[in-house]
């Protein structure tokens, strides 16, 4: 038997009164973070709520979502995570298809939430977390967080799930069509964030972790909640990036540990408030998400004497898959290499493994692979054959066994019948002193099949012209590589945690 949220109960066992959680001024310890989750499990139990049922969690970064998420799976059921950004239709679609018997919400997202949950036909009950002092209504029929905070007891026996039942379903971004559901077990939870604890980051139950990547995301969920619960560490929360407000809780809190994706390091590098503050607690530093440009992560190694480590992982693996491991080289621009207990191979179309240094597409098997797609066995099938799990991501792998991601198979441009990468292009716009975002999509060509459009933003106070931009990239790239046009735009769309919309783009 095996319940991930066994790692909450034996952190709370071993230092009940060691800080759990800070959010701002309040602290939440062990025994306190526990306890709450406990009133969750018992309440959900009391609506009906059992082994094997889906439980939907629709809320920020703040102490609610470790107790709604260990409340959640101390009650058996599943969690599903929804991105607080999601509109009504998104809403329902995600509790519709992931058959959610419930769903916890933050009431700041109330709005498109409920119309969302009213249509959902599957889900029941809905539970709305207020804030502190909160005097607004409670929509009919709803629970109050509070109201279980208050009336629940602190104890739950908590339900003995097995190693192979799902415990989180995490829905892929959507960026290439309908989002899907990837279910991962228990296991696949409990041995990646072990893993990382413990063999990946070098950190201990005195590290402090800074939660500012979306906690409803695997990255922010796995490397930094769960890692840190299972270690019975510090964790302080940030519901929204601003580099500033993290710089400023990094000092206040003697952070030691940040992760975050490529633009969050940006940002901290770039934004002249935030070098006001002093940063130097910070030992180690986590990237992940989508790919770091090597001129952003050398500036922020040198600027703040902390080498970003960088990894590699999807929803569909939990989601640690390959990192740059500390009792070994690192290589800049580098994946790394996979995590203890996994395997990852580069192949060609037709699945056979790639020569060093040959160009395929990365494949995983291991402990960290999903059961398949909630109720998509099609999809599940497509994905997963012959035991191995492939990722879309193309890739180089050296003869030091390091992995290199080139792009995604999808993004891969094809113009006059030459393969482009459009992170090569992006690479060269990277360095450019102006270029603070770039993107390259391939755009339909009568002629030649696709054409190279690159989309900028610059830094503050920055700028160039459509041509140097071209010219700057002509001079670098080979001739059928380099954008024939460029747009310049003051953001470029994203997910939650950062990583560029291309399809929005497109």
């Amino acid at each position: 038997m095996l319940n991930l949220a066994v790692m909450l109960e034996q952190s709370t066992r071993r230092d009940p009164g060691k800080v759990a959680v800070i959010f701002d001024d309040h602290r939440l310890r062990y025994a306190e973070l526990n306890g709450a989750a406990n009133k969750v499990a018992g309440a959900l139990a009391a609506m009906g709520v059992g082994r094997g049922d889906k439980v939907a969690l629709m809320l920020p970064n703040t102490p609610h979502f470790p107790i709604g998420y260990f409340g959640i799976l101390k009650a058996g059921a599943a969690v599903v995570p929804l991105n607080v950004l999601f509109k009504q239709n998104e809403v329902q679609y995600h509790l519709e298809d992931s058959d959610a018997k419930a769903l916890i919400v933050w009431e700041g997202f109330l709005g498109e939430a409920l119309a969302g949950f009213h249509k959902a036909q599957t889900c029941h009950n809905l539970i709305v977390v207020q804030a502190p002092g909160s005097s607004a209504a409670l929509p009919e029929g709803a629970t109050g967080f509070n109201q279980i905070m208050a009336a629940s007891p602190p104890t739950f026996d908590s339900v003995q799930t097995g190693p192979g039942d799902t415990a989180v379903i995490l829905y892929t971004s959507g960026t290439t069509g309908r989002p899907k559901g990837a279910e991962l077990s228990h296991f696949n939870m409990f041995f990646n964030a072990m893993v990382g604890a413990e063999k990946l980051l070098g950190v201990t139950s005195d590290d402090i972790f800074l939660a500012t990547l979306p906690l409803f995301h695997s990255f922010g969920q796995t490397a930094v909640m769960n890692v840190a619960t299972y270690l019975g560490a510090t964790i302080t929360m940030l519901p929204r990036f601003e580099p500033v407000k993290a710089a400023e809780i990094i000092q206040r809190d003697k952070v030691t540990l940040f992760a975050g994706v490529p633009t969050m390091y940006f940002y901290l590098l770039n934004h002249p408030e935030a070098a006001r503050f002093d940063m130097s607690s910070l030992r180690r530093c986590v990237s992940g998400g989508s790919s770091m440009p090597v001129e952003v992560m050398h500036a922020f190694n040198q600027k703040y004497d902390v080498q970003i480590m960088e990894g590699y992982g999807l929803s569909e693996t939990s989601p640690i898959a390959s990192f740059n491991h500390l009792d070994r080289p690192t290589k800049p621009g580098s994946i790394g290499t996979p995590i203890w207990g996994v395997e990852m191979r580069v192949v060609d179309p037709e699945g056979r493994p790639a020569p060093t240094g040959e160009l395929g597409e990365i494949v995983i098997r291991g402990h960290n692979v999903m059961k398949g797609y909630y109720k998509r066995p099609e999809a599940t099938a497509e994905a997963i054959r012959g035991g191995w799990f492939h990722t879309g991501d193309l890739a180089k792998q050296d003869e030091d066994g390091f992995f290199f991601i080139v792009d995604r198979v999808k993004d891969m441009i094809i113009r006059g019948g030459f393969n482009v990468y459009p992170r090569e292009i992006e690479e060269v716009l990277y360095a450019h002193p102006a270029v603070a975002e770039a993107a390259v999509i391939g755009l339909p060509d009568p002629a030649l099949g696709e054409e190279v459009k690159a989309v900028v933003a610059f830094k503050p106070g920055q700028s160039a012209s459509e041509q140097e931009l071209m010219d700057y990239c002509k001079e670098r790239l080979a001739a059928f590589k380099y954008p024939r046009s460029v747009e310049i735009r003051e953001s470029l769309p994203k997910t939650a945690t950062g990583k560029i919309l291309k399809r929005e783009l497109k």
